[in-house]
Protein backbone atom coordinates (compact mmCIF):
# COMPACT_ATOMS: atom_id res chain seq x y z
CA UNK A 1 0.00 0.00 0.00
CA UNK A 2 1.50 3.43 -0.89
CA UNK A 3 1.54 5.84 1.60
CA UNK A 4 1.40 9.46 0.47
CA UNK A 5 3.27 11.93 2.60
CA UNK A 6 2.36 15.86 3.05
CA UNK A 7 5.40 17.30 2.27
CA UNK A 8 9.06 16.05 0.14
CA UNK A 9 11.79 18.25 0.42
CA UNK A 10 15.93 17.84 -0.70
CA UNK A 11 18.43 18.74 1.35
CA UNK A 12 22.00 18.88 -0.46
CA UNK A 13 22.14 15.30 -1.62
CA UNK A 14 19.06 13.43 0.96
CA UNK A 15 15.85 13.46 0.19
CA UNK A 16 13.37 14.25 2.91
CA UNK A 17 9.43 12.99 3.31
CA UNK A 18 7.16 14.46 5.80
CA UNK A 19 4.04 12.22 7.07
CA UNK A 20 1.42 13.51 8.99
CA UNK A 21 1.90 11.23 11.80
CA UNK A 22 4.56 8.55 13.73
CA UNK A 23 2.04 5.49 12.46
CA UNK A 24 2.17 7.06 9.03
CA UNK A 25 5.32 7.15 8.71
CA UNK A 26 6.24 3.92 10.01
CA UNK A 27 3.85 2.70 7.24
CA UNK A 28 5.90 4.72 4.78
CA UNK A 29 9.07 3.49 5.92
CA UNK A 30 7.97 -0.43 5.99
CA UNK A 31 6.88 -0.33 2.66
CA UNK A 32 10.13 1.10 1.26
CA UNK A 33 12.09 -1.21 3.43
CA UNK A 34 10.21 -4.46 2.00
CA UNK A 35 10.72 -3.23 -1.38
CA UNK A 36 14.38 -2.73 -1.05
CA UNK A 37 14.63 -6.17 1.13
CA UNK A 38 13.08 -8.33 -1.58
CA UNK A 39 14.69 -6.77 -4.85
CA UNK A 40 17.60 -7.80 -2.99
CA UNK A 41 16.40 -11.11 -2.64
CA UNK A 42 15.16 -10.88 -6.03
CA UNK A 43 18.95 -10.40 -6.76
CA UNK A 44 20.69 -12.78 -4.80
CA UNK A 45 18.34 -14.70 -3.44
CA UNK A 46 19.30 -12.97 0.04
CA UNK A 47 19.06 -9.84 1.86
CA UNK A 48 21.44 -8.35 4.38
CA UNK A 49 19.79 -6.34 7.10
CA UNK A 50 20.99 -3.73 9.70
CA UNK A 51 18.58 -2.39 12.25
CA UNK A 52 18.09 0.31 14.77
CA UNK A 53 16.78 -0.24 18.15
CA UNK A 54 15.25 2.21 20.34
CA UNK A 55 11.22 4.16 20.89
CA UNK A 56 11.04 5.84 17.98
CA UNK A 57 11.32 2.84 15.52
CA UNK A 58 8.74 0.77 17.28
CA UNK A 59 5.85 1.66 14.56
CA UNK A 60 8.19 0.70 11.68
CA UNK A 61 9.19 -2.28 13.27
CA UNK A 62 6.11 -3.23 13.64
CA UNK A 63 4.91 -2.42 10.21
CA UNK A 64 7.44 -4.05 8.88
CA UNK A 65 7.13 -7.39 10.20
CA UNK A 66 3.46 -7.13 9.33
CA UNK A 67 4.49 -6.68 5.46
CA UNK A 68 3.42 -9.79 3.38
CA UNK A 69 6.05 -9.87 0.89
CA UNK A 70 9.13 -10.42 2.66
CA UNK A 71 10.67 -13.79 2.40
CA UNK A 72 11.72 -13.78 6.03
CA UNK A 73 13.91 -17.06 5.72
CA UNK A 74 16.31 -15.30 3.28
CA UNK A 75 17.11 -12.00 5.35
CA UNK A 76 19.73 -11.93 7.72
CA UNK A 77 19.27 -9.36 10.50
CA UNK A 78 22.53 -7.45 11.96
CA UNK A 79 21.77 -4.40 14.66
CA UNK A 80 24.46 -1.33 14.75
CA UNK A 81 25.06 -1.04 18.63
CA UNK A 82 24.84 -2.50 21.92
CA UNK A 83 25.47 -1.61 26.15
CA UNK A 84 28.74 -3.47 27.02
CA UNK A 85 28.37 -5.62 29.77
CA UNK A 86 25.04 -5.28 30.30
CA UNK A 87 23.84 -7.89 32.86
CA UNK A 88 22.46 -11.22 31.00
CA UNK A 89 19.08 -10.60 30.58
CA UNK A 90 18.64 -7.07 30.84
CA UNK A 91 15.37 -6.06 28.88
CA UNK A 92 17.30 -2.59 28.21
CA UNK A 93 19.78 -5.06 25.44
CA UNK A 94 19.19 -4.03 21.98
CA UNK A 95 18.85 -7.78 21.08
CA UNK A 96 16.25 -8.10 23.19
CA UNK A 97 14.58 -5.36 21.93
CA UNK A 98 15.02 -6.54 18.53
CA UNK A 99 13.72 -9.86 19.55
CA UNK A 100 10.75 -8.88 21.37
CA UNK A 101 9.46 -6.17 18.35
CA UNK A 102 10.68 -8.42 15.14
CA UNK A 103 12.66 -11.07 15.25
CA UNK A 104 10.32 -13.23 17.79
CA UNK A 105 7.44 -13.11 14.96
CA UNK A 106 8.58 -13.58 11.63
CA UNK A 107 11.39 -16.14 10.63
CA UNK A 108 14.20 -14.17 9.60
CA UNK A 109 17.23 -16.74 8.47
CA UNK A 110 20.10 -15.18 10.81
CA UNK A 111 20.01 -13.01 13.41
CA UNK A 112 23.58 -11.63 14.42
CA UNK A 113 23.56 -9.56 17.39
CA UNK A 114 26.77 -7.14 18.46
CA UNK A 115 28.68 -9.11 20.71
CA UNK A 116 28.29 -6.70 23.92
CA UNK A 117 29.45 -9.01 26.57
CA UNK A 118 32.73 -10.48 25.12
CA UNK A 119 35.57 -10.71 26.79
CA UNK A 120 38.14 -9.55 24.40
CA UNK A 121 36.03 -6.32 23.31
CA UNK A 122 38.66 -5.42 20.34
CA UNK A 123 38.57 -8.89 19.16
CA UNK A 124 34.82 -9.04 18.70
CA UNK A 125 34.65 -5.73 17.57
CA UNK A 126 36.75 -7.07 14.48
CA UNK A 127 34.92 -10.06 14.36
CA UNK A 128 31.47 -8.27 14.29
CA UNK A 129 33.39 -5.97 11.38
CA UNK A 130 34.53 -9.14 9.68
CA UNK A 131 31.06 -10.67 9.50
CA UNK A 132 29.72 -7.28 8.09
CA UNK A 133 31.80 -7.00 5.05
CA UNK A 134 31.08 -10.98 4.49
CA UNK A 135 27.53 -9.79 4.20
CA UNK A 136 27.11 -6.39 2.69
CA UNK A 137 24.37 -4.51 3.76
CA UNK A 138 21.29 -4.13 1.39
CA UNK A 139 19.71 -2.22 3.53
CA UNK A 140 20.27 -0.10 6.55
CA UNK A 141 17.26 1.30 8.68
CA UNK A 142 18.66 3.84 11.47
CA UNK A 143 17.31 6.82 13.58
CA UNK A 144 18.92 10.22 15.19
CA UNK A 145 19.56 10.55 18.68
CA UNK A 146 18.46 13.69 20.98
CA UNK A 147 21.99 14.86 20.07
CA UNK A 148 22.01 14.39 16.64
CA UNK A 149 23.83 10.54 16.78
CA UNK A 150 23.54 7.96 14.30
CA UNK A 151 24.12 4.43 15.90
CA UNK A 152 26.51 5.11 19.03
CA UNK A 153 28.33 7.59 16.74
CA UNK A 154 27.81 10.20 19.29
CA UNK A 155 29.18 13.77 18.67
CA UNK A 156 32.43 13.32 20.99
CA UNK A 157 33.49 10.17 19.00
CA UNK A 158 32.07 10.49 15.38
CA UNK A 159 34.29 10.18 13.07
CA UNK A 160 32.86 10.33 9.47
CA UNK A 161 36.31 8.99 7.96
CA UNK A 162 36.65 6.76 10.96
CA UNK A 163 39.50 3.30 9.95
CA UNK A 164 37.07 0.69 11.46
CA UNK A 165 33.61 -0.55 11.30
CA UNK A 166 33.20 -1.36 14.66
CA UNK A 167 35.05 0.21 17.95
CA UNK A 168 33.69 0.74 21.37
CA UNK A 169 32.95 3.82 22.36
CA UNK A 170 31.94 6.12 25.37
CA UNK A 171 28.81 7.47 25.45
CA UNK A 172 27.40 10.97 26.19
CA UNK A 173 25.49 11.81 28.59
CA UNK A 174 23.02 13.20 26.49
CA UNK A 175 22.43 9.46 24.79
CA UNK A 176 22.37 8.26 28.48
CA UNK A 177 19.85 10.59 29.53
CA UNK A 178 17.82 9.80 25.97
CA UNK A 179 17.89 5.95 26.80
CA UNK A 180 16.79 6.79 30.95
CA UNK A 181 14.22 9.42 29.34
CA UNK A 182 12.45 6.37 27.04
CA UNK A 183 12.36 4.38 30.28
CA UNK A 184 14.76 1.95 29.72
CA UNK A 185 16.47 2.24 32.78
CA UNK A 186 15.00 3.82 36.02
CA UNK A 187 17.96 6.94 36.59
CA UNK A 188 20.94 8.17 34.62
CA UNK A 189 23.60 6.35 36.84
CA UNK A 190 21.75 3.18 35.77
CA UNK A 191 22.47 3.21 32.08
CA UNK A 192 26.24 1.77 30.88
CA UNK A 193 29.10 4.56 30.28
CA UNK A 194 30.22 2.01 26.99
CA UNK A 195 28.97 0.90 23.95
CA UNK A 196 29.78 -1.27 21.16
CA UNK A 197 28.98 0.80 18.01
CA UNK A 198 29.16 0.60 14.02
CA UNK A 199 30.87 3.29 12.78
CA UNK A 200 29.75 6.06 10.12
CA UNK A 201 31.95 4.70 7.41
CA UNK A 202 29.93 1.16 8.31
CA UNK A 203 26.51 2.90 8.12
CA UNK A 204 27.19 4.51 4.98
CA UNK A 205 28.76 0.79 3.48
CA UNK A 206 24.94 0.04 3.00
CA UNK A 207 23.63 -0.03 -0.30
CA UNK A 208 20.56 2.05 0.63
CA UNK A 209 19.53 3.41 4.23
CA UNK A 210 16.62 4.72 5.65
CA UNK A 211 16.47 7.47 8.29
CA UNK A 212 13.56 7.06 10.38
CA UNK A 213 12.91 10.22 12.83
CA UNK A 214 9.24 10.41 14.43
CA UNK A 215 8.52 12.64 17.61
CA UNK A 216 8.91 16.35 19.04
CA UNK A 217 11.77 15.15 21.38
CA UNK A 218 14.34 14.67 17.64
CA UNK A 219 13.15 18.29 15.72
CA UNK A 220 16.17 20.02 16.92
CA UNK A 221 18.32 17.35 16.07
CA UNK A 222 16.58 17.41 12.81
CA UNK A 223 16.75 21.26 12.70
CA UNK A 224 20.60 20.71 13.16
CA UNK A 225 21.51 18.20 10.79
CA UNK A 226 19.28 19.77 7.99
CA UNK A 227 20.27 23.35 8.42
CA UNK A 228 23.35 23.34 10.49
CA UNK A 229 26.83 22.81 9.04
CA UNK A 230 28.27 18.94 7.92
CA UNK A 231 30.24 18.42 10.89
CA UNK A 232 30.82 15.77 13.70
CA UNK A 233 29.05 17.87 16.28
CA UNK A 234 25.93 16.72 14.73
CA UNK A 235 26.91 13.41 13.83
CA UNK A 236 24.08 12.96 11.44
CA UNK A 237 24.37 15.76 9.41
CA UNK A 238 26.54 13.53 7.37
CA UNK A 239 23.17 12.03 5.64
CA UNK A 240 23.26 15.29 3.85
CA UNK A 241 25.97 13.79 1.83
CA UNK A 242 24.58 10.41 1.30
CA UNK A 243 22.18 9.95 -1.48
CA UNK A 244 21.77 6.72 -1.07
CA UNK A 245 19.97 7.64 2.35
CA UNK A 246 15.91 8.72 2.43
CA UNK A 247 14.76 10.62 5.53
CA UNK A 248 11.45 9.92 6.99
CA UNK A 249 9.78 12.52 9.37
CA UNK A 250 6.61 13.25 10.64
CA UNK A 251 5.43 16.78 11.35
CA UNK A 252 6.19 17.12 15.05
CA UNK A 253 10.36 15.82 13.85
CA UNK A 254 10.07 18.15 11.10
CA UNK A 255 8.52 21.52 12.91
CA UNK A 256 11.70 23.28 12.52
CA UNK A 257 12.86 22.94 9.17
CA UNK A 258 8.85 23.38 8.02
Amino acid sequence: MIVLPVRQLQFDQLAVTVYADNATLGRAAAVEAAAIIQAAIAERGVANLILATGNSQLTFLHSLREQPDISWPAVNVFHMDEYVALPPGHPAAFPAFLRRHLIDHVPVGAFFPVPGHARDLSLACHGYELLLRAHPADLCCLGIGENGHIAFNDPPVADFDDPVWVKVVTLDEASRRQQAGEGHFPTLEAVPTQAITLTVPALRAARQMLCIVPEARKARAVRDALLGPISTSCPASILRQTPHCRLFLDLESAAEIL
